[in-house]
């Protein structure tokens, strides 16, 4: 076979030269997503992190989380906007390690497309980069992977894994939880990247809806609705441990508010959240309308407008809520931690939600 009519990478559908273009374009991002401790730059086959950091701390443990974005990756295709879903792969990974009190020090991506496009695959870290910043945590790697033949040319998904770094007699958790302890709700910014599946199913395959489809509710279009990213609580969380005395934090993520506070209770003690306490935004009534979605279900699969829990003593409430006040992260006293007595869950949910 001669030279001319021999296979090639290339003839096989990956584009090495596509891929080194995407990098150079994402260079100047990844810049800015960086601290002190991050040694060398991009293109290495490793990133660098100089651990000399951690000699500060007593007894320094490590945290690690990985995530992705789920079917969200959908909507911001279908849309052709691609910078905000970085925000949601980050805040899907910190704010799973902030819930143990670790700092996020940096995170390394992963972008499986069917085919590379240097500017989508630039936009995506850009969005990355710039959620690193709001997490404080820095971009030390990635890895972009073509793969036609399995992914359509505009099919992709991302995902990511982050470390941080948590003094050993700070950890927060299941074992700090007292009873008496007030239960603190952090707004969440929509549906975060939770769901969609379920969002995608009730919109789109029963309602018919169209992405540009003006929504009076929501002040602006469904598709702009559906890709606001997820909010990253790591540096308020962070912030709050440092002005107050704080038990848990939990990340209210899939499986809803009442699976994943379950996730930090103690055996023993019992969790009330009062839904009286908040209006979910008109995205969560939305999808239940129009997909006839019993409560139970909404609840055990999104967010319902709180995309974080943290659980304080009586005498920091007061504190953590001014502390968040001035972070500009709405908050609110939703419940209480009570002796579990009887009740086979940690959780309980009582009330109803004001309306809109």
């Amino acid at each position: 076979m001669s030279e001319t009519t021999g296979a090639s990478y290339a003839s096989a559908g990956v584009d090495i030269e596509a891929g080194d273009r995407a990098v150079d374009l994402m260079k100047e991002w990844v810049k800015k997503a960086t601290r002190p401790e991050v040694v060398g730059g991009l293109g290495g086959f490793a990133g660098l992190f100089d651990a000399s950091a951690l000699k500060r701390y007593e007894r320094p443990l490590l945290a690690s989380a990985t995530d992705g974005v789920g079917t969200k990756v959908d909507i911001a295709r279908r849309m052709g906007v691609y910078d905000t879903i970085g925000h949601d792969l980050v805040g899907m990974v910190v704010d799973d390690l902030v819930v143990c009190g670790a700092e996020p020090l940096f995170m390394t991506d992963y972008i499986c497309v069917g085919k590379v496009y240097p500017e989508r695959v630039a936009a995506i870290v850009k969005g990355i980069a710039e959620g690193c910043v709001l997490a404080g945590c820095a971009l030390v790697g990635g890895e972009t992977a073509e793969h036609p033949g399995l992914l359509a040319a505009d099919d992709f998904d991302v995902a990511g894994a982050g470390t941080g770094v948590v003094e050993a007699d700070r950890v927060l958790g299941a074992e700090r939880i007292r009873e008496g302890d007030a239960v603190i709700a952090m707004a969440s910014s929509g549906l975060h990247s939770n769901g969609y599946s379920l969002v995608r199913h009730v919109l789109f395959d029963r309602a018919g809806w169209e992405l540009d489809r003006e929504v009076p509710e929501f002040g602006r279009t469904l598709g702009e609705e559906l890709l606001e990213p997820t909010k990253i609580y790591s540096l308020d969380c962070l912030a709050l441990t440092r002005t107050a005395d704080v038990h848990a934090f939990s990340h209210i993520t899939g499986g809803g508010l009442a699976n994943n506070l379950a996730r930090v209770m103690p055996e023993g003690l019992h969790a009330t959240v009062d839904r009286s306490t908040w209006t979910p935004g008109p995205v969560f009534d939305l999808v239940g309308r129009l997909g006839g979605v019993a409560r139970p279900e909404l609840e055990k699969t999104l967010n319902m407008g709180v995309g974080m829990i943290a659980v304080v003593p009586q005498e920091s409430v007061d504190v953590a809520l001014a502390t968040f006040a001035d972070r500009g992260v709405e908050s609110w006293v939703a419940g209480e931690i009570t002796e579990r007595g009887d009740r086979a869950e940690a959780v309980t949910l009582t009330g109803d939600h004001h309306a809109g």
